[in-house]
């Protein structure tokens, strides 16, 4: 099922479901380290949350996105000049189009250190974060690359060869998890156990906005299937972990984690196969309640 999925699409996939109700569970690798990528921001998008609801940060406080932060990129990351907006909405440029300026300010906002303590207390020690600017700079040193320089323009010319061996496209060497772990923060964010009600929900609110149809979504076009989400794509990797409501009231969290053969930008196929992979998993659940 999932194997001919994977191979049709030329793509190694690992991936995990969980039904949020009865804790049901369906994977293939599911225990095995994947680099998240963007699928971090997940846990800064919370410990911003659970701030909010605290009371210990103003949500509506404005803050300046500057050229220290921005890389070029979506949202205000490729932007040309300074950009303001308020906490609230520096989270939810982040979880919608996964804007990586916008990421590292609200990282810098809530502490890195807090965001690693609330993992730690969840009861999830392994899985990675990162800012986005430290990735890049890490991908300079790697490659030899001018520190000084954006790291998108010096990337042309350089062979797939030496993109898919770097430390970022490697478990362990950037941030990591694995399929299940992922899945449970998600079962933890919809069963209101990983910070207020009003933090989770939140939370929620923010990744059922997530604009991106061409993977998780792609796999469910039922009218009346919700889903919420997060890409994560860097180089060989292609990923997103959300949750799937059906009408029928059955939740299901995904994670669905791809590594390619190539680190070019468009990779449809693969992008289809995380859908196509989601689908197949869920539905096996399904037929066994």
């Amino acid at each position: 099922m999932l194997a001919s999925v994977f191979a049709e699409a030329g793509v190694e996939g690992q991936v995990h479901v969980r039904d949020l109700d009865t804790g049901a569970e369906f994977g293939q690798g599911a225990d095995a380290p994947v680099v998240l990528a963007s699928v971090f921001k997940i846990p800064i998008a919370l410990e911003y949350a659970r701030q909010a609801a605290a009371g210990e940060l103003d949500p509506a406080r404005r803050h300046t996105v500057t050229a220290a932060h921005r890389a070029g990129g979506s949202g205000t990351d490729g932007c040309a000049d300074d950009v303001e907006m308020s906490a609230r909405d520096l989270a939810f440029m982040m979880m919608t189009i996964s804007d990586n300026a916008a990421s590292d300010l609200l990282l810098d906002l809530v502490g890195p250190e807090r965001v690693r303590a609330n993992l730690d207390g969840l009861g999830f020690p392994g899985f990675g974060f990162s800012s986005c600017a430290a990735l890049d700079d890490d991908i300079r040193r790697e490659l030899g690359l001018d520190p000084g320089r954006s790291l998108d323009e010096q990337l042309a010319g350089i062979p797939d060869a030496r993109l898919l061996a770097l430390r970022a496209c490697a478990p362990g060497t950037s941030p990591s998890s694995t399929p299940r772990e992922v899945t449970a923060l998600l079962a933890a964010l919809w069963h209101d156990r990983a910070g207020s009600a009003g933090a989770c929900a939140e939370v929620r609110g923010l990744m059922r906005q997530q604009v991106w149809q061409h993977r998780l979504v792609s796999g469910f076009p039922e009218p009346g299937v919700r889903l919420a989400g997060k890409t994560g794509t860097d180089f060989a990797v292609r990923n997103e972990a959300g949750v799937v409501e059906y009408p029928d009231g059955k939740r299901y969290a995904v994670g669905v984690f791809l590594r390619t053969s190539t680190a070019a930008t468009r990779q449809p196929l693969a992008d289809r196969a995380i859908g196509r992979a989601a689908r197949a998993a869920v539905d096996h659940l399904r037929a066994r309640s």
